[in-house]
């Protein structure tokens, strides 16, 4: 049988300060779109899982250390994880340290369905400048976008634009790439002037407000697949259409 190609979530927010619940609030937000997944076990130094039975109060004291450590399901056959990682604000946007989330689930019929939701949950829990989620394929050929190559620069595919180093970004707000599902708060929202009526009228049919007032901007009505020439052309109009997206333009 084929892997199932999983969907990927990078989210970026603001640096873990001392008694920060954010970390809490993402793994809340993630359970709450997908009702039956509970994120209670961990990854032991001897790489063996554990059960969390107090796991809120677990990542609240990790937290205190600027940690946000990974937590899973224990589910073999439906691997769904969670962690974060602070990076400083040498390789940060805008010289200002981040927490980025990441998360991995598998991209069948019940996650494609919650997706949204999924990632509206954690960006709002962290209260994150922008984030996407993506399929891991697609993700790939956007990491290309960024990726220096060993005579320098990026070297993209499939014609895609090539971006800026993230420390290369002006500001947090200002997204380093596009994906399938994109996150953008109310911040990033004004930094890339979305939304435009004139502009946008294709975004908006599959754009939807958060409950913090942010954006969820989904490129294509199918998980993102970039051998699909109409997938492409969204992805490349997106960027067209945000030159402020990955350090190409000033806001």
């Amino acid at each position: 049988m084929t892997p199932q190609i999983p969907l990927i979530l990078n989210v970026h927010a603001p640096a873990l300060a001392q008694d920060d619940d954010r970390t809490i609030a993402a793994v809340h937000g993630l359970e709450r779109a997908l009702p039956g997944v509970r994120l209670e076990w961990r990854v032991t130094e001897r790489r063996q899982l554990a059960a969390l039975p107090q796991r809120d109060a677990w990542l609240a004291e990790a937290a205190t250390r600027g940690e946000f450590p990974m937590v899973c399901n224990n589910n073999e056959r439906y691997p769904v994880m969670i962690s974060g990682q602070q990076e400083s604000a040498d390789v940060s946007p805008g010289g200002r340290p981040q927490l980025q989330i990441h998360a991995k689930l598998p991209l069948d019929a019940t996650v494609i369905t919650a997706a949204a939701e999924v990632l509206a949950g954690v960006a709002e829990g962290v209260r994150a400048f922008w984030g996407h989620a993506t399929p891991d394929d697609a993700a790939l050929d956007i990491a290309y976008q960024t990726a220096p190559t060993l005579e320098g620069p990026p070297a993209p595919r499939r014609g895609l634009p090539a971006l800026k180093l993230f420390e290369h970004i002006p500001a947090p707000e200002i997204p380093c790439y596009l994906g399938w599902l994109n996150y953008w708060s109310v911040a990033t929202a004004k930094a890339i002037r979305f939304p435009d009526p004139a502009r946008d009228s294709e975004l908006l049919l599959r754009a939807r407000r958060t409950a913090a007032g942010g954006w969820v901007v989904q490129l294509t009505a199918a998980p993102l697949d970039l051998d699909k020439p109409d997938h492409l052309a969204a992805l490349l109009r997106a960027y067209e259409r945000f030159p402020e997206i990955g350090g190409r333009a000033a806001p």
